[in-house]
């Protein structure tokens, strides 16, 4: 297969795959209804996601640098085809979990080996836009999901199978185009390895300060994915999925927008703005819920987006330009280890609060919490703005890793 075309097909991949992981999102309060759960068993069920992309980032993050990036793009894809198979004949809750296990395993493995992939396929022309096809792709898909999801649920025939019988025709066509890709790795590693997690004493005021940030942004994801479709049905009356689907989507779009508009732009300005805006997005969220708005909770929606893909994004690009080479990629994966457990146990606690309080309250309380880590981290940015000065370093990571996000 041609350069263009084996780019061209990664690309697709990455986007199904990546889709295929935020597909339930608008189902969830149909699987509530017909396997009479609450909240709380639904925010597990999404937890256990995140649980699958932090083993992968930690246990198969290195591997595509041994095996290849064609064996690991396959194994991806591959897990993403059990996992919809998996939810096509689901019955009782513990077969929902296996198949959220098995797609965030899918996920932890495409977020380093498909960005990676993408870049070294580009063909020469595309080289210095490959970072962000690679974004594009990644959050792309998480936002097309649930915007597909949601319309064939709610217009289609048979709403908890249509979806992923769709996912799977679609995975099957990007696991034969990746069978024929050319291996863009010819130099590789001798012996797999666990990717280490560690963050040198140098760094960790930048790290503390980056994660904050990554932890509010990505407890709003998980608090959207997970409990977002209850809010709107239990709270809002809105029982229309496409409905769901697109507030969801909404998120990831406007992250994947503002992650991309905001690449030339200085790390430390960049992440400031997108630590204040996050702030904002939070407070017009506490005020949906109050008023128990529909389009302030969309508006919301969109605010916290851009917010969330400016910290998250610009927060990565900071601590790749402080660390040194050999320590870029155990930090990294701390980072993102640190996203993926603030997607979860917020979004868990946020489920025991509204099974003991109600749904109302705990949605509350998730977002004050969210609200207070998004100041510290923009207060702390700007002192430490102050101190080293503003607008030191345009877009390093992007050159580098694609500023990708993971959902």
């Amino acid at each position: 297969m041609s350069s263009r075309r084996g780019f061209a097909t990664v690309v697709y991949a990455f986007t199904v795959v990546m889709a295929s992981t935020t597909i339930p999102t608008p189902l969830y309060a149909l699987y509530s209804a017909e396997l009479d759960f609450g909240v709380l068993t639904t925010t597990i069920i999404f937890a256990v996601y995140a649980a699958g992309v932090i083993a992968a980032l930690i246990v198969c993050g290195r591997w595509s640098d041994v095996v290849g990036r064609r064996p690991m793009l396959l194994a991806g894809i591959a897990l993403s085809l059990a996992s919809a198979l998996v939810f096509v004949t689901a019955g009782p809750v513990w077969q929902l979990m296996v198949g959220r296990v098995l797609s965030g395993l899918a996920a932890g493995i495409y977020a380093g080996t498909a960005t990676a992939a993408v870049i070294e396929l580009a063909p020469p022309s595309w080289q210095h836009r490959a970072p962000a096809v690679a974004t594009a792709a990644n959050i792309g898909g998480l936002g097309l999901g649930p915007l597909v999801t949601g319309f064939l649920a709610e217009y289609g025939p048979a709403p908890l199978h249509t979806p992923f019988v769709v996912d799977l025709a679609l995975l099957a066509a990007a696991g034969i185009g990746t069978w024929f890709i050319t291996e863009p790795v010819a130099a590789r590693s001798r012996r797999l390895s666990i990717q280490p997690l560690a963050v040198p004493d140098g760094l960790r005021g930048v790290f503390l300060r980056t994660s904050i940030a990554a932890a509010a942004g990505f407890a709003v994801l998980g608090s959207f994915s997970a409990v977002a479709p209850a809010f709107l049905s239990e709270i809002l009356d809105v029982h229309n999925h496409a409905v769901v689907g697109g507030l969801v989507a909404a998120v990831f779009v406007c992250s994947a927008v503002s992650q991309l508009a905001g690449r030339t732009v200085a790390i430390e300005r960049a992440l400031i703005a997108g630590c204040a805006i996050l702030v904002v997005g939070v407070i017009v969220l506490i005020g949906a819920l109050a008023l128990k708005s529909i389009w302030l909770m969309a508006a919301g929606a969109l605010v916290v987006g851009v917010g969330q893909g400016l910290s998250f994004s610009k927060g990565l690009a900071a601590l790749v330009e402080a660390a040194p080479t050999g320590k870029r990629a155990e930090v990294t994966s701390a980072y993102f280890v640190v996203a993926y457990l603030a997607i979860s146990f917020p979004v868990v606690g946020q489920g025991f609060a509204a099974n003991e309080w109600g749904l109302y309250p705990a949605g509350m309380t998730l977002n004050i919490v969210v609200a207070v880590l998004a100041v510290l981290s923009l207060v702390a940015t700007i002192v430490a703005g102050r101190r080293d000065g503003v607008g030191r370093g345009a877009a390093g990571l992007d050159a580098r890793s694609g500023g990708t996000d993971a959902g």
